[in-house]
């Protein structure tokens, strides 16, 4: 079918033209099989695609800015409509391994995903408040601590070296550094 002809019919289709909407049908089916079939769906999911095409285009037949142009309309809501069929495919699993199918999901909820997110937010103010009263420390402490919290973690001799420190004071400074610590994030309400 030409453009001219395909315009003609499709003017005609939307007037309530029966015949019209039958000649537009079966000219342009080929068309729509043919870009369907491109795609390689399963016989079923490619009859559901040519269906869903048909439906789009006469729902939009009346509104079509250039009726002549109606089979490059048709193909390209075929091709979107083989590409949703597609991207929907790759969500599914197919399986005969019964695991699999016990196995929880792992697609979050929106209400999960907004959770998450407000604990996230609650986590990093936590770890921010700890943080400032850190450096609110005396210098030692934060030395101390600092050095300690090294990865991987140094002997207590590498320590006493680096900071000065009897290795038998390490154990109890850094205990009333971490109290000291605590204290100020429990003033503050901050644990």
């Amino acid at each position: 079918m030409d453009r001219t002809e395909v315009g003609a019919l499709a003017r005609s289709a939307v007037d309530g033209d029966a015949a019209a909407w039958k000649a537009l049908v079966e000219g342009l089916s080929p068309l729509v099989w043919s870009v369907v079939r491109a795609h390689r769906l399963s016989d079923a999911d490619a009859h559901e695609v040519y269906q869903t095409v048909w439906f789009r285009f006469a729902q939009h037949l009346g509104r079509l800015r250039e009726p002549d142009k109606a089979g490059s309309w048709l193909a390209s809501t075929a091709r979107h409509e083989c590409l949703k069929v597609l991207k929907g495919l790759t969500r599914l699993t197919l399986t005969d391994d019964p695991q699999v199918l016990d196995r929880a999901s792992e697609d979050r909820t929106p209400e999960q995903t907004l959770i998450d997110s407000e604990e996230e937010a609650v986590e990093a103010e936590r770890i921010r408040r700890l943080w400032q009263e850190f450096e609110a420390l005396g210098d030692r402490c934060r030395k101390l601590l600092r050095v300690l919290m090294s990865s991987p973690p140094p002997s207590y001799l590498e320590v006493s070296a680096a900071l000065g420190i009897a290795v038998g004071s390490i154990g109890p400074l850094r205990q009333r550094c971490l109290r000291r610590l605590r204290a100020r994030m429990d003033a503050r309400g901050a644990v």
